[in-house]
Formats: C-alpha cells, structure tokens, sequence
C-alpha cells in the first residue's frame, strides 16, 4: 500500500494530515496520554444520504490517519435515535400517512416501515447504513442514545444542566430574536392575535424545530430538559415547575393532556435539547474532533451556541470542528433504497465499487463541495480514477494525490477489497448494456479486449462488472439502452454512394486483422483516413475529423439504429465478427 503522504512534511501535506498534526498535538494538550476522540452523529429520521456521509467520512480518514502514526483513536458515532419523530417521509416503501400519529415519539418508539425485519424506525434506517459503513472499512464506536438516556448515563449531566438552566438560556438568549412586547400584536386583528399566540404555543409545546433546538420554555421559565409524555410517549410536553433540591419535576403534555410528577434524579424518560445535548457530549465524551455542517455553523447555529454553552456551563472545551460543504448529485435515473429521497451509500456502492466512494471524500478539502455521479459522468470519474492508479504505479503521481489514492484503497487496519483486473467501467457497461449481463457472451467479448492476455473468468473483472451492470440497469433509462438489430437495415444500405459502400467494405476487410480493442480503435478511425488518400496513423484535421463523426454515426445506424451509442470498438466485439459482418451488408 502507498504510504500516506511520504514525501511531505506534516505542514506540506494534505488536509488530512493537517487535521491529524492539530487534533493529535490538541488531543495531548487537553487528554494526554488517553485515545484521541473523533466523533460524528446521525439521526436515523429515514434514509440516510451521501451528504451525511461526509459527517462520518470526514473524522474517519482523520482518525485513520492517526492510527497510521501508532496513536490510539476511538472514532464514536452518535446514533441519535432517541430524537423526535418529526415528520412522515416521502415515498418510503412501507410507509403511509397513518405514520403521522407517531410525530413526537423517540425513533426508537415508532414501528418500522411494514415488512421490516427490524424491530422500530431507527433500527431500520440505522441496518444500511452500517452495511455501508462496514464496506467502506469504516471503524467505530456506535452510542445509541436512546441506551444512553433510557440507563441513567447522563442523569448527573442533566441534573447539572436543569441547575444551570438560566445560565443556558442566558448563551442563548444571545442569539435569539429580540420582540417588542408593545410592538407584537400592533395592527393584528383579535383572530390574527389568537392564530398567532396559539402558534408560538404550539412552539412552546416542543412541536416546532425551535423548541427542538433551545428548549424555550412556557410560563414556568426555561428548561433544558424535554420529557416524553407518560401516556402518549410523545414530546409535546411543557415543564410547569422543577425543584433543584428535590429535583421532583412537573410536566403536562399538550398532546393527550397527561400530567404527571416525577424525580429527575430517578427519571429516565427524556432528554436535553438539542443545542444543550450536543455541547454536554462534547464534555462527557472528551471529543476533540468533529465536524459540522454549514447549517450548524451559521451565527446562533447549534455549533456556535454550542461553543460557549460546553465552555461555560459543562466547563468543557469545543472540538476542533471543520464545516463541511454540500455533496451534490449527478443524475439519478431511478431511485432504489432512498425513493422519494436523495441517494444513500448503499445506493452508491450498487455501482462504484468502495475505494472509488472513499476517493470523492478524502481528495477534496471538506469545505469544498463536491457531486457523486449516478449518470454517464461515472464514466469519467472511472478513467480519472484508473489514470490516478497507472501514476502511482509508475511513481509519476503528486504526493497529494498519492495519499487521497492510499487512504481510498485502504485503512490502517489493511486495503479493501479491489477487482483483480480493473478493466475501464465505461467498456464494462457497454458489453452488459449489449449482452444483457449474459454471462457466457460477457466473457466472450471481454476476453476479446486484450487477445494475448485474455480474461479467463469473469470473477477477475468483479466486483467492478457487478458495479456496471447495476448502473446500466438502474440508472440508464429504457430509451438510452443499446438494442442492437436483428436483420440489416436494407433501406439503408442501399441508399449509399460509393465512398459510403468503400468504407464499409475497409472496416470488414480489417475486422479478422484488428480484432481486439486497441486493433478495431485503430481500424475504425484508420477508414477514415485511407479513403482520404491518407496513411491510418496520420494525423487528423478538421476535415477529418468530421468525415471520421459521419461514418461512426453511419455505423451506428446500421448497428443499433441510432446516431450513438457505446464506443465503436467496445461495440464492435459485442456484436461479434459474424454478425457485423451481415448487418454491414457483407
């Protein structure tokens, strides 16, 4: 394996070396001699995307790193499953609008989508994202945090935090929207007024986003703190009185009208805000690494207001945190795990093999946005990928780049698994796309590429073939797949002039002489230039270049009725020699 960054001194490397140097030279300082910590937190609401993968990808290859140097490291994902259900997702198999009545309940307090084999909702959507994390050789600690609040883990930390609520709400009233009270209901009318009171109720109530953020109190005063109801299990609860001495804690719950008291030193059933919640972590678990989105990094943002509440009421410090930009997608025909949704891991790792999705997050910086493509630019992205491979084996390779291919292609703990004969994806999915994952004809034609090295199982070229023959059959629409004729197009052939009748009789005069990939590159833009009155190595101009477009699209025609299609030469072995020959009009 290449070694990561080599040649570079620490300050000279890449980002993920930099990363390493501080959060190791700051895990000493705040922790030394323990494991450095890097985190990350997913809340399994539903499908989990390619954008909260940066979440995980991000402190991943910083800890891989890390590991690589001999430091110890524990990478902790927070399973936030003990968050509220907030809303029903679109378009989940298994899932219909009857899902609504489970709004407010913890994740792990709602049914799984029917037909699940897993026992509630965040189990279900927590299952592929493991089997991901597990292909892409992620290591971790998972926490879940409904295990967490529901054993008592942190009651002596929300005992502390309820102590210390009116500083909390002190951080963030900071950031919080100043009001007129004269002004507020100035120019409504009584019925707009009463909309308007019974909204910021609701909010109050822990129905809205921003009492999931801040735990704005009602007419007792803040807490930080939100029960789930007794009898409904929702948090549409409001805490009407608190004792810190006693801790004994009032509630009534706006949903199903359920009140109850209780003692939080005993009481296991709720859990911090979130923007209490996340700082109080920090402190606990010791973090000294995690990133965080750009939506948690605007000002008043969870990461912010999160800064001073660890400092200043857990007397805690905040990680190093690098935001994290967007990851785009390019193109998805046909949605597959994540219908009604953005693309997963899963969705990705059905047609690009793992090291290939490790390479898009550990090359570029995480402030840097980048897309995934599930359309034809997968192609591309392949031939950059195989270009990046001959380099490091030449040794022509930036160092850079050498260390984004070797943190790609394995951890510290070993390489991932890799195709044994990586042939170009782009040829892979055009054979699958013509044979329709065949196996004997795929075997055929891909033994024909390279005639004096011959593929002689079609196990060598897996899992990359796997990987495009799912992308032909889930992302390339019906329309765009390649059907090649049954019978010669004889309207067609017989409408040609001379000079069109002459190069086809060159291409199957060649066909016996340059069958294999590289020979039929060479025949198919050498007719061109022969019937030119030029040698087939010359080199094109433009006049060549567009009779050279003309009689490809001629081929086309006449091969898979369309003016494209996949490239001749991989088109050409598919089909065979005998059957180009009859559709050529031999």
């Amino acid at each position: 394996m290449p070694t990561v960054a080599q040649s570079q001194s620490s300050t000279e490397a890449d980002w993920v070396s930099r990363f390493a140097d501080e959060v190791i030279a700051e895990s000493e300082r705040r922790a030394p001699g323990k494991p450095v910590v890097v985190a990350s937190g997913l809340s399994p609401s539903g499908p989990i995307h390619l954008g909260n993968l940066r979440e995980v990808m991000t402190p991943h290859l910083v800890a891989d790193e890390i590991r690589r140097r001999g430091h110890q490291v524990r990478h902790l994902i927070s399973w936030d499953d003990y968050d509220r259900y907030r809303k029903v997702p679109a378009g989940v198999p298994g899932v219909d609008e009857s899902w609504a009545e489970h709004i407010g309940k913890p994740l792990t307090s709602v049914p799984a989508p029917a037909g699940s084999a897993y026992p509630n909702w965040a189990e279900h959507f927590k299952a592929a994202m493991t089997a991901a994390l597990d292909e892409l050789g992620v290591e971790y600690d998972g926490i879940s945090q409904t295990e967490q609040y529901t054993a008592g883990v942190y009651r002596q930390q929300i005992l502390h935090a309820m102590r210390h609520r009116a500083d909390i709400d002190a951080v963030l009233d900071r950031y919080r929207t100043k009001k007129d009270p004269a002004a507020a209901g100035k120019g409504k009318k009584p019925q707009q007024q009463k909309k308007a009171d019974e909204a910021e109720l609701e909010a109050e109530a822990g129905s809205g986003a921003a009492s999931e953020d801040d735990g704005s109190g009602g007419s007792a005063g803040y807490f930080p703190y939100k029960p789930y109801c007794g009898n409904c299990e929702k948090d549409l609860t409001v805490v009407t009185s608190y004792d810190d001495v006693t801790t004994e804690l009032n509630y009534t719950c706006t949903a199903c009208g359920f009140a109850e008291t209780v003692r939080l030193s005993e009481f296991n059933r709720g859990k911090l805000v979130w923007k209490v919640d996340w700082p109080m972590r920090w402190a606990y678990e010791g973090v000294i690494f995690e990133p965080s989105g750009v939506d948690h990094s605007s000002p008043g943002s969870s990461f912010v207001v999160g800064g001073q509440i660890v400092r200043e009421v857990f007397d805690g410090v905040q990680p190093v945190g690098p935001m994290y930009a967007f990851v785009g997608i390019s193109g998805m025909a046909k949605m597959s795990s994540s219908k009604g949704g953005v693309p997963t891991p899963a969705d990705a790792l059905k047609i690009m093999e793992a090291p290939l999705l490790r390479w898009l997050y550990a090359r570029r910086r995480p402030n840097q946005s980048f897309k995934i493509a599930f359309d034809q630019e997968i192609q591309r992205l392949y031939d950059e990928w195989d270009s990046l491979a001959r380099k490091v084996a030449d040794g022509s390779v930036l160092a850079a780049d050498a260390a984004a291919y070797a943190r790609a292609i394995g951890t510290a703990a070993g390489e991932l698994p890799r195709t044994p004969r990586p042939l170009p994806y782009r040829t892979l999915a055009s054979v699958v796309d013509i044979t329709a994952g065949h196996d004997e004809q795929t075997l055929r034609i891909l033994s024909d590429l390279d005639p004096e090295n011959p593929l002689t199982s079609l196990d060598e070229a897996r899992p990359r073939l796997d990987r495009a023959e799912n992308w032909i059959t889930s992302q390339v629409p019906a329309e765009a797949r390649t059907i090649v004729r049954d019978e010669p197009d004889k309207e067609l052939l017989g409408s040609l002039d001379e000079q069109g009748r002459r190069s086809l009789q060159l291409l199957l005069d060649g066909l016996d002489a340059h069958w294999s990939l590289d020979g039929l590159t060479t025949l198919v833009y050498g007719v061109p230039k022969v019937l030119a009155g030029l040698e087939p190595d010359a080199k094109p101009t433009p006049e060549l270049k567009t009779a050279q477009r003309s009689f490809f699209a001629l081929l086309y025609r006449l091969l898979v009725s369309r003016d494209t299609g996949p490239r001749l030469p991989t088109l050409l072995l598919a089909v065979g020699a005998e059957r180009v020959r009859r559709l050529l009009g031999a």
